[in-house]
């Protein structure tokens, strides 16, 4: 006679030794004991009886132990073992669980590092560690549903940084596609989160471009009492005025100080080109300065937490807020355009030239690009004039304004 809900949930241990089995059909029986009850199934296989253990009751009701009888009932027409397949679905579920989204995170990381520059692949190692492997990162990659990548996401929404959200989200994206293809996960879930997210708000990098507000933020910058890293970086931005990510990750195998020139590599350049940075004489005097401190170590700007990795991206942005600069005033990408803007409207210098050292490309009369060291000596006397201008701005002495249309 079949089994009821009922029956299973009052009967009780008999008390005999070799504990109480009642049937339910074809195999399945409950297995009462003083320790508790049990799901078992008795089936035959190559010839030799068996028994399956289908789970405890009550986490394992009877209908779902009638459910797990009728797949071992499968597994047998299709001439497979039940307890062989129970074997392999543990392991197949123990090795998901081992596949965590940080642990295959990481696996992507490493395998696609080479498609980055130093700088990117430093800014999502960051972005995983600080904004999303505190929340999914423990989690199997297969069990993560969209809310539970939207919830991290959020939380960086929340503090404002709605574009790193969407840049964040972007990323998970890629984990979970490089997840789908190496068979850990059935689906990219982020594409369910179109729309999600807040707005990008759209707009330049705030810019100070008029020469006495220009000075007054070299004067902000020469008093700033930060760290000595974050100090120098500060200092040295205005002067080389090129990308926060390739400041930031400047290497002193890249500086030649008795040559006065930064080499960037590449791998570093949004356009994927080698760079030469020629140096002013401010500029070598800060970097001599800071090799004191940093010098034996990989990078110019370290991370103050640990030296094998570079200065954060939010360290001069943060630094510049701390100084009264809001964000609407000044960002660490503002040097390029301040320098930019002052360079043609107020010194009068070769819009070539200045093309050139925002590392943009510049093409010759016959629509070839320019090489690297193109124009090098003019390039390495308009870096002088500027940073020499820019001492004068400090100074506060009598400067040129804007010429305006």
């Amino acid at each position: 006679m079949a089994l009821t809900d009922t029956f299973v949930r009052q009967v009780k241990y008999s008390g005999a030794p070799a504990g109480d089995k009642h049937t339910d059909g074809q195999g399945l029986y409950l297995y009462v004991k003083g320790s508790g009850k049990y799901w078992r199934l008795n089936y035959r296989y190559g010839g030799k009886q068996k028994t399956l253990a289908l789970g405890v009751y009550p986490e394992v009701s009877l209908a779902k132990a009638r459910k797990r009888r009728e797949t071992a009932r499968e597994h047998l027409a299709d001439g497979v073992d039940p307890s062989d397949a129970k074997r392999v679905d543990k392991l197949a579920k123990a090795a998901a669980a081992a596949q965590t989204f940080e642990a295959v995170a990481e696996q992507w990381l490493k395998k696609t590092a080479a498609t980055r520059a130093a700088s990117t692949q430093e800014k999502v190692s960051t972005w995983l560690e600080k904004d999303v492997f505190p929340y999914i990162g423990r989690k199997p990659i297969s069990s993560i549903g969209p809310r539970d990548v939207l919830a991290a996401v959020q939380k960086m929404e929340a503090r404002g940084a709605i574009d790193s959200a969407h840049r964040v989200k972007q990323v998970c994206g890629q984990v979970f596609r490089f997840a789908v293809a190496t068979g850990l996960a059935e689906r990219d879930v982020t594409s369910d989160l179109k729309g999600a997210l807040s707005a990008i708000p759209k707009g330049n990098h705030a810019a100070i471009t008029e020469p006495c507000q220009a000075g007054a933020l070299m004067r902000s910058i020469h008093s700033y009492s930060g760290h000595p890293y974050a100090v120098a970086a500060l200092k040295l931005a205005p002067l080389v005025f090129v990308r926060p990510g390739e400041l930031r990750s400047a290497e002193w195998s890249e500086i030649d100080l008795d040559a006065a020139e930064w080499r960037v590599p590449g791998s570093k350049m949004k356009m994927k080109v080698d760079h030469l940075v020629p140096l002013s004489t401010q500029a070598v005097e800060i970097l001599r300065e800071l090799h004191a401190l940093t010098g034996r170590g990989k990078y110019v700007f370290p991370s103050i937490r640990t030296p094998q990795r570079c200065m954060s991206e939010n360290t001069l942005n943060a630094a510049l807020r701390s100084m009264g600069f809001s964000k609407d005033d000044m960002t660490a990408h503002g040097f390029r355009a301040m320098a930019r803007t002052i360079l043609d409207e107020v010194l009068s210098e070769r819009v070539d030239l200045i093309e050139h050292q925002l590392a943009h490309q510049v093409r010759d009369p016959n629509g070839r690009a320019y090489n690297r060291t193109a124009h090098l000596p003019a390039r390495r006397a308009m870096m002088q004039r500027w940073a020499d201008y820019l001492d004068v701005l400090r100074r506060g002495a009598d400067v040129v304004e804007l010429r305006h249309a």
